[in-house]
């Protein structure tokens, strides 16, 4: 079959979806396939199939009353399911750019990984991958450029740190893992710290986002702080924008043993699917907080609801995104791309859909701090926040970051944190304080 006719059958294929009909019975579709075709035909210079076909789809999800269902090329569909698997073909290294010599600079080699087979080292620069030369690069072109098929060789020109001439090692591509859970501060191999500087059995785990491998890297961390006597848990969602529904569920039910999690609902409004908590797989009844920020959206937001509804952990910081539906991530014929289409809405234990764009929330939207919970952080302490986090998960400056007269890092205090330390340590009797555990009253 000729890929013109190809293409015709994927958007006729995309248009009875939306429409709920066949395609034969469809005078839209039929509509849209004749411009594609008069358009192949007779536009004044040649023009692509498949980027036809592209802004035709680009153009029916963009008309959707919402924001959160898009079309999404082959390239990105690709990256979206990294993103989820939580892992890519590459080398297992982070990159910066030295903001003094301007000249991409290994962070830090992750364990176990190709490049650290190979000897690259932290603080190495790359000066070429294979043919190309890094200098005046984005970090994601160089990004681009060391990612590949597993099994894939590619060639960099190093400068270790001290020496006056490169080297030039070749490193294999393969499987590298993309961890979602993330701790305090980094070991000299690339382990984390989970437990707080000079708190006492105090532990915090951030969550960048919610993939297919989150709950088990969780449960590993958890159950071997446990081993060391873990008394109190912060939980950060900061900047989480989502991911999995399931792996969302899951981690609620690590805490909470009893009641509803979150009901899925249609177009109707009624429910069609419910988690519920089941208390075989529960932990201790630690106390815990969670930190939110305005960035936290979907499956953050339905954890942090889940734990304010149910009433086990505080949620300190300020009001959450407010996405409370769901998208299907459709794939496409002949892989040209998949669909990410809202296809029903989330609702909390207290029987509320956050969904800020929902003309049914009248402003009780997102996520909202306990009471004396609330700790708002905005412009330059906001800027100061992402460089002082990037700076003690890399323990190198990074390009545009603060520093004092004598080239440290400039001192921060991350004031969401200290309210959730200030609960925990409340919680455990090691200080007195407020109890910010007040804000909702679910009857």
């Amino acid at each position: 079959m000729p890929r013109r006719n190809i293409v015709i059958l994927l958007a006729f294929t995309v248009v009875s979806l939306l429409c709920c009909r066949k395609v034969q019975t469809n005078r839209y579709g039929r509509i849209l396939a004749n411009a594609y075709d008069t358009i192949e035909r007779r536009y004044l210079t040649p023009v692509e199939p498949y980027d036809l076909f592209e802004g035709a789809m680009e153009g029916m999800v963009d008309r959707l009353p919402d924001r959160y269902s898009t079309f999404e090329s082959p390239k990105k569909a690709e990256e979206l399911d990294e993103s989820l698997r939580q892992e890519f073909g590459g080398l297992g290294i982070q990159i910066t750019i030295d903001p003094k010599t301007k000249f991409v600079t290994v962070v830090i080699p992750l364990f176990d990984t190709p490049a650290q087979k190979a000897g690259i080292r932290a603080g190495d620069k790359i000066l070429r991958i294979d043919d190309h030369s890094t200098q005046g690069l984005s970090l994601d072109d160089v990004k681009e450029l060391l990612r590949g098929k597993p099994g894939e060789p590619v060639t960099l020109s190093i400068l270790h740190e001290g020496a006056e001439e490169p080297v030039d090692i070749g490193v294999v591509r393969d499987i590298i893992p993309v961890a979602s859970v993330l701790g305090d501060t980094r070991n000299p191999d690339g382990s984390w710290n989970y437990f707080l500087e000079g708190r006492d059995r105090i532990a915090y785990v951030r969550i960048q986002s919610f993939g297919e491998k989150t709950l088990q890297e969780l449960r590993d961390v958890l159950d071997e702080l446990l081993k060391n006597d873990m008394q109190g848990l912060i939980l950060d969602l900061r900047d989480n924008r989502g991911g999995l529904l399931t792996a969302a569920t899951d981690i609620c039910n690590m805490f909470v043993g009893d009641g509803v999690i979150v009901t899925i609902r249609g177009r109707d409004k009624r429910v069609r699917q419910t988690y519920k908590a089941d208390p075989k797989d529960t932990y201790p009844d630690f106390p815990i907080a969670v930190i939110v920020n305005q960035h936290s959206a979907s499956a953050s937001e339905i954890v942090a609801a889940c734990l304010q509804d149910l009433r086990r952990a505080a949620i300190v910081g300020q009001r959450t995104w407010g996405k409370g539906t769901v998208q299907d991530v459709i794939q496409l014929e002949e892989n040209k791309g998949v669909l990410k289409l809202t296809t029903a809405s989330y609702w909390r234990p207290s029987e509320k859909n956050i969904d800020k764009e929902s003309s049914e929330t009248d402003g009780d939207w997102g996520v909202v701090p306990d009471e004396d919970c609330e700790v708002v952080v905005k412009g330059d302490e906001l800027v100061r926040f992402h460089q002082w986090r990037r700076q003690r998960d890399s323990h190198l400056p990074q390009a545009g970051d603060e520093t004092s007269p004598n080239g440290e890092p400039e001192p921060f205090v991350d004031r969401p944190l200290q309210r959730a330390l200030k609960y925990v340590e409340k919680k455990l009797g090691q200080t007195e304080y407020f109890d910010c555990l007040t804000y909702v009253d679910v009857t």
